[in-house]
């Protein structure tokens, strides 16, 4: 488990055309996070959800600000699951778990295998990506990013090109693996139902890129979309949803 704290955190790209203005994609950012918490970060297209994510993780650097992810004083070991999986088409599923570890091969597999059990895949590893269907692959992109035993776990959309149906059967299988691992996870999603489910902390952003709204959800695991205390959770979250959306139009630059 790690602590990730983000201050006054400033994210402005060049302009997209030669006479044109920065674009702005987050502004003045601070939150902390710490311990076996689960945190969506949601909002509109453009509010710099993955931009933050992609800073978090050391891919982009911030214009402003810090950011810092610890694990007892220390820099914290990060893990990454991207919106398709990224396998290597050449490589088995073994092969691809083995690839991003640092452990010895026999304690190694054994480490993979436990994860492909936890996803339901634990007869695929000699399989290559392309015998997988889409939500299959997921799984294990899913499992090879716990496995490296992250203290602080980045998802950005994982579920989001997988059908209704897939996507509902991986979202209790992370609750699952959840509540194993007691890991440290921060999940950017569009799906405000996706993120009470999962969440124990919703963290709204707005355009602009600033945070609009953060909410702690007091709702027992696991979670059915069809129990009435989920939608009231669900229908407080959209209502801020729709007040953020309602202040943007009429904002004086408002587009």
């Amino acid at each position: 488990m790690a602590t990730l704290t983000v201050n006054e955190l400033t994210k402005t790209f060049p302009p997209v055309s030669k006479g044109g203005q920065p674009v702005r994609a987050i502004q003045g950012i601070s939150f902390e996070m710490s311990g076996q918490v689960f945190v969506s970060l949601v909002g509109p297209s453009g509010c710099g959800k993955s931009t933050l994510l992609n800073i978090v993780s050391g891919v982009d650097t911030p214009t402003g600000g810090t950011v810092t992810v610890t694990k007892d004083g220390k820099p914290a070991r990060l893990g990454y699951v991207f919106q398709d999986p990224r396998l290597l088409p050449w490589r088995t599923v073994m092969q691809n778990m083995l690839y991003v570890s640092d452990i010895e091969e026999e304690e190694g597999r054994a480490n993979a295998r436990r994860f492909l059990e936890m996803v339901g895949l634990a007869h695929a590893e000699d399989m290559f990506p392309g015998q997988l269907s889409g939500g299959m692959q997921q799984r294990v992109g899913i499992a090879r990013a716990f496995s490296v035993g992250p203290d602080l776990l980045l998802m950005d959309e994982p579920f989001s090109h997988l059908d209704a149906i897939t996507a509902r059967s991986l979202r209790e299988q992370l609750q699952e693996m959840w509540n194993e691992t007691k890991k440290t996870v921060l999940f950017v999603t569009h799906d405000v139902m996706e993120a009470v489910q999962l969440s124990n902390r919703i963290i709204t952003l707005a355009h602009g890129g600033t945070v609009f709204d953060d909410t702690t959800l007091d709702l027992p695991f696991p979670r059915r979309a069809s129990d009435p205390e989920f939608a009231q959770h669900q229908a407080r979250i959209l209502g801020r949803f729709e007040d953020m959306e309602a202040e943007h139009s009429t904002a004086p630059n408002a587009s």
